[in-house]
């Protein structure tokens, strides 16, 4: 057992690390503070890792003689790990960002279910109670592992179509039925000493493996429109699991950090579902972005090209202007152009806002995090509740890279998939540019009826080139530059 001063000291640890996890989410709620608050909660888990190494104290005679080697090999999976994410982190392109935080997130699913596996498979529980939080947490740890896999291929690219086949969603209630089955199974068979040993390890296999792909079934037929709510949705999974998880290992730091990750990931989840007028369960059961021929040929207009250099003069001769940035901007790797472009228009007395809808890209805050990377100051970003009455004022509304958030069906057209969703209103104001590199469709897989209205002109090619061109034109001008 635990010596006095060891229990002291390991629960000291543990009320740091804690503290330094809610002192850094805290910091996060705001633009100007959330780099120093993602660095305090780093420094808490690395806290958190470190007092692991205390448990050591507390091992059996069974144990002992492998403590010097399980320290070894964790000490080296730790370096490991680590120096791969500190590369990963470093090199990874902001289009790519959606894709790493799927991953991640789902190897903290993993490691929930993981250690979940360890307590089943090594009997290490006190009772029904602890048992039934064991294997609930290992439910919701693999399906947010499997899950986010299927989700980090989309957003990747490798599985470019949603996955749907005939009696798809009875399937996934059979799965998820099934899992619970042998949830129930593998209880009574523990508590009941109704099985050997080698019947119980099998339940439990079969168990982690219909988890599995409950998490793969549910993720598969979902859209890339959806991505990013389901991004959260595993977040709030993965911190459910970790805090369960921490409950069964009685470690205060696991249980506060979950308990926190996934109340702050069900509350994004929630505002996220809410901006796109969806509910939770429409996002995870419904086939939205199945649009029929038919409605897109209802459309009428036609598209109307211009040039990046007639596009710019007007912006620089304009009073005020909004931007809508969107994924297009991140994939051209434009938001530094961008930033140049908008210096440029303010040298010349015209005020510029940004406007960020809360779905824009592939991840909750992308836009946000792409606009600061490139200097833009805080005070120029609004969220859509805070810019949309505006839009009906301006001279010029410039769309980049984005389609769906921007799309008035979701205001008129009952029959589009996006009908009910708050949109960014760029279409109400006096003219709007928007840069595409092409005529195809959106992320949701449907016409942008926003393209077609008279006082819309579309500006074809890479962001970041045609901001370049932009950028020339104006100061082909000779008019006083940027400070």
């Amino acid at each position: 057992m635990f010596t006095a001063s060891a229990e002291f000291i390991i629960g000291a640890v543990d009320l740091i690390a804690s503290f330094l996890f809610l002192f850094g989410l805290q910091r996060m709620s705001s633009p100007v503070t959330a780099s120093s608050g993602i660095g305090v909660a780093g420094i808490g888990m690395a806290v958190a890792v470190l007092a692991s190494f205390l448990y050591a104290l507390n091992v059996d005679q069974v144990v002992k003689p492998y403590l010097a080697q399980n320290i070894a090999l964790a000490i080296v999976a730790l370096a490991f790990g680590g120096g791969l994410a500190w590369l990963a982190g470093k090199r990874v392109a902001m289009t790519a960002m959606p894709q790493m935080v799927a991953i991640y997130n789902g190897l903290g699913g993993g490691a929930a279910g993981a250690i979940a596996g360890i307590e089943l498979f090594g009997d290490k529980y006190d009772g029904a109670g602890q048992l039934c939080v064991t294997l609930l947490g290992a439910i919701i740890g693999s399906v947010s592992f499997s899950g986010s896999i299927v989700a980090w291929a989309k957003l990747d690219g490798r599985l470019k179509k949603p996955t749907r086949f005939k009696h798809q969603r009875l399937v996934n209630a059979l799965v998820f039925v099934s899992t619970l089955a042998f949830g129930v199974a593998i209880i009574n068979a523990v508590l009941g000493d109704a099985l050997r040993p080698v019947s119980v390890s099998a339940l439990i296999y079969v168990f982690f493996a219909l988890a599995l792909i409950l998490g793969i079934m549910l993720t598969l037929p979902i859209g890339g429109a959806d991505m990013p709510v389901v991004i959260s949705i595993y977040n709030a999974f993965t911190g459910l699991a970790v805090g369960l998880e921490g409950f069964v290992l009685q470690n205060p730091a696991l249980m506060i950090a979950g308990m926190v990750v996934g109340a702050a990931g069900m509350l994004l989840t929630l505002l996220m579902a809410k901006a796109m007028n969806r509910s939770i369960t429409n996002v995870l059961f419904s086939n939205f972005g199945e649009v029929s021929a038919a409605l897109q040929g209802q459309i009428k207009g036609e598209l109307k090209p211009t040039a990046a250099s007639d596009a710019g003069i007007a912006m620089r001769y304009a009073e005020k202007v909004i931007i809508v940035p969107g994924y297009g901007l991140a994939v051209a790797q434009g938001q530094q152009k961008l930033f140049e472009f908008v210096k440029l228009l303010q040298a010349g007395g015209v005020n510029v806002r940004f406007a960020i809808h809360p779905v824009a890209g592939r991840m909750p805050g992308q836009m946000d995090v792409l606009l600061a990377e490139a200097g833009v100051p805080y005070d120029m970003i609004f969220q859509l509740e805070d810019i949309n009455d505006d839009f009906a004022s301006v001279d010029i509304a410039l769309v980049i890279g984005a389609n769906d958030v921007v799309n008035p069906a979701a205001r008129s057209d009952k029959s589009s998939p996006i009908f009910g969703m708050p949109i960014l209103n760029a279409d109400k104001a006096r003219q709007v540019y928007v840069v595409k590199r092409g005529e195809g469709k959106g992320y949701a897989g449907i016409v942008n009826a926003l393209f077609y209205d008279d006082n819309c002109n579309m500006v074809y090619g890479d962001a970041q080139a045609v901001l370049v061109k932009m950028i020339e034109a104006i100061r082909g001008l000779g008019l006083p530059a940027a400070a």
